[in-house]
């Protein structure tokens, strides 16, 4: 008898409360600028964010087109509030401040490449001076 109400306890307790069915916040991938980008960033091909470290993902933090990926030096990822700072590559070094427009995990989604999922500044910084 005391293995049957276990049983019923646990299967209960793995049973979502209603309303708390949200997908938890997972944006692991790769992030472009959408629409034409400004001449000051034509550089700029890819923001990769991949905590995991997936093979299947580019390595994490800012790319530019000629394939340099400037690694994150600091790095804080959540919905309302997403910032980062690159390391210094030949004195060039870039930050960048916004949030992300939608929640869920974005590999598991189906996104369209014409609807942006995030939005914010990146700032361009030449031996720590600010230049674009």
């Amino acid at each position: 008898m005391h293995k049957l109400i276990y049983l019923f306890i646990s299967a209960l307790m793995c049973v979502p409360a209603l309303g708390q069915s949200r997908a938890r916040f997972d944006p692991d991938g790769s992030f472009w600028i959408h629409e034409e980008t400004p001449n000051e960033f034509s550089e700029v091909s890819a923001i990769n964010l991949n905590a995991k470290k997936l093979r299947r993902l580019p390595s994490p933090g800012l790319q530019i087109t000629n394939g340099t990926n400037y690694r994150f030096k600091t790095l804080s990822v959540k919905r309302d509030n997403f910032t980062f700072t690159t390391v210094a590559l030949k004195g060039i070094s870039y930050s960048f401040s916004g949030k992300f427009l939608k929640g869920g995990n974005f590999a598991a989604t189906a996104l369209n490449d014409e609807v942006p999922v995030m939005e914010g500044t990146i700032t361009r910084y030449n031996n720590g001076k600010k230049v674009a």
